[in-house]
């Protein structure tokens, strides 16, 4: 096993929790914007996914008390794309990031660690690899309707299901308010693949 502080898996760690933290914030922001549009269902996805990426995060953070020094400043150089908070383009920039940590961020980290001895790090990071792409999958079906108009409506009947109080019905296109709570559309869970 590499030693910790000479490891990359150190930087890498430590790079991967400052990514972690930035999404996390991210979705928080555009969790707020989907609020301000009355997209209130949407809101709670993203606020998910930003918990989601907190508590991947903290697997980060941990790995990173487990094996280093924690009195030491660890020195991070890294990119990160900063988006709008407006859904579109916001959701489509947060899926092509979440892919690409799918794709070849995490796993090619995950080999470096694994070849210095951390299998258990790689294991992790594989792991999360696989969340990311959940995250990517349901970040690209919410921007795909909602630019096309079609958060609310379906090509065959679907089951709708009100966020707030459970009501359901089946039909081609949501209510515009519930018929119970009378809460508006924005509160109908949006079916998703990955749901």
């Amino acid at each position: 096993m590499v030693e910790f502080e000479k490891s990359q898996t150190k930087k890498i760690l430590a790079r991967l929790y400052l990514g972690e933290c930035q999404d996390g914030a991210r979705y928080q922001f555009l969790a707020q914007q989907a609020k301000s549009d009355n997209l209130n269902y949407m809101m709670d996805l993203l606020k998910t996914l930003a918990k989601n990426e907190m508590s991947h995060a903290k697997v980060l953070y941990d790995y990173i008390l487990k094996y280093g020094n924690v009195e030491k400043n660890i020195e991070v150089t890294a990119g990160y794309p900063f988006t709008t908070y407006l859904l579109d383009p916001g959701l489509k920039l947060a899926s092509v990031s979440e892919f690409a940590q799918f794709n070849s961020i995490y796993p090619s980290f995950a080999k470096i660690a694994k070849d210095e001895g951390y299998t258990d790090v790689a294991e992790s990071l594989m792991l999360i690899s696989n969340v990311e792409n959940c995250h990517s999958k349901q970040l690209t079906e919410l921007y795909n309707k909602l630019t096309a108009n079609k958060l609310y409506k379906m090509p065959e009947a679907n089951k709708w299901k009100c966020s707030k109080c459970g009501y359901e019905n089946t039909a081609k296109n949501s209510w515009t308010t519930c018929p119970l709570c009378h809460y508006d559309q924005g509160y109908t869970v949006i079916p998703l693949s990955d749901n």
